[in-house]
């Protein structure tokens, strides 16, 4: 199915969701929306593979909303995310799409906040819970909350959550939701500990893959700029003013760069904020918020924030450092070319191991990244790539 072909009333959804959703601007599913609400609307286990940016959290928040009974008290929806960034997110989505409903609530549920708000969003009888594994799993042991009404259980990005060391926690969690009538994985990728929670937990499974060659794919343009390691800094900021970007990601593979970048940024005069583990979460979701908001022109981040940034109109991403993963790459310039917007990323490269990580993600990817020359006048133009010349075999003299 595609977008040319289905709507969202074809899919059999109620009033109230139809005007949530045509208020919202959305008209068609996407592929993954097309494909996987029939399924869970018939209670059907299901395991997906498609792209970032693809509509994922649609394609099971709105199933699961449709399921809910309003007049129950009872949690009946739980879906796991892996940062508390995409949880937020999560709730959000699911909240706009609640517009027109009366009395369905939903909590979310992470760790980094106080715990005291948070039982309280969980006495107000939320039927649908979005949380990562190990605070939901605190708020079990507390006993504030239940799990045994649950009808529903995604795990969303459950490539990442289970490679971050939840495995047993979400194992564990998912043993306690006794009256479950349907499982979702969604993913990026389809892990060997994806496999594995599959495997156990699931029956009779629905398989649904979005390659990335689909009309799904963010349209995006992706360069390289190759420059000393002392001028990586002065040329990302070259770049974004050059190019007259107005809503920028740049990506860092450590906090304390991230920090570093920022504060330098910031001494310049140039509007920006970053987000990393060291930062206490209120703050986080002040910047967050801001940059949403497109108050923020620039935000620096680390990954625990590439999963969790939700922003339709974000003109490029530029990878500060070369990912350490090549499914990071991936993830990280998601975050530009959503909603049917054309995006950039530009990759910025100080030494020969970055080149060659990039050489690498750019062959597990089958992408192709344009090396470019930015100069003194902001001007960006191809670098012309010189073969290799043929290698010559040495003569062995004697």
């Amino acid at each position: 199915m595609s977008e040319s072909n289905i709507t969202f009333r074809d899919l059999g959804l109620s009033d109230a969701m139809l005007k949530a959703l045509e208020q919202k601007g959305y008209g068609w599913p996407t592929t993954i929306q097309a494909e996987a609400i029939p399924h869970f609307m018939q209670w059907r286990d299901v395991i997906a593979k498609a792209p970032t940016g693809t509509g994922k959290t649609f394609a099971f928040g709105i199933p699961m909303i449709e399921h809910i009974d309003a007049a129950s008290d009872a949690v009946q929806g739980l879906i796991l995310a892996p940062t508390r960034e995409l949880a937020i997110q999560i709730g959000d989505e699911l909240r706009s799409l609640l517009t027109y409903f009366q009395n369905i609530r939903v909590a979310v549920l992470y760790g980094g906040a106080g715990i005291g708000g948070q039982i309280k969003q969980l006495e107000r009888k939320p039927q649908i819970v979005v949380a990562t594994p190990g605070r939901l799993m605190d708020h079990y042991n507390r006993k504030t909350i239940r799990l045994d009404k649950i009808q529903t259980v995604v795990l969303d990005e459950a490539d990442r959550m289970l490679d971050m060391g939840f495995f047993k926690d979400v194992t564990r969690i998912i043993d306690k939701v006794k009256n479950r009538k349907n499982l979702g994985l969604f993913s990026a990728t389809i892990s060997q500990e994806v496999m594995t929670v599959q495997w156990m937990y699931q029956r009779d499974e629905v398989e649904i893959t979005v390659e990335p060659k689909q009309e799904d794919r963010p349209d995006i343009d992706q360069y390289c700029l190759t420059v000393s390691p002392l001028a990586k800094a002065e040329t990302t900021l070259r770049l974004i003013k050059s190019q007259g970007f107005e809503r920028v990601i740049i990506f860092c593979n450590t906090k304390h760069m991230c920090q570093r970048l920022s504060d330098e940024f910031q001494r310049t005069g140039l509007d920006c904020d970053c987000i990393h583990g060291d930062i206490r979460q209120s703050q986080r979701e002040k910047t967050m918020l801001r940059f949403r908001q497109g108050k923020l022109p620039i935000l620096i981040a680390t990954d625990v924030a590439s999963r969790g940034i939700d922003v339709d109109d974000v003109d490029c991403v530029i990878n500060f450092d070369i990912p350490d993963e090549n499914e990071y790459y991936v993830h990280r310039i998601g975050r530009t070319g959503r909603a049917k917007r054309k995006g950039a990323a530009w990759s910025i490269i100080g030494n020969f191991p970055e080149k060659a990580k990039l050489d690498e993600i750019c062959k597990f990817c089958n992408f192709t990244v344009q090396p470019m020359i930015l100069g003194e006048d902001g001007s960006v133009t191809p670098e012309e790539v010189k073969p290799t010349p043929p290698s010559q075999k040495r003569r062995r003299f004697r």
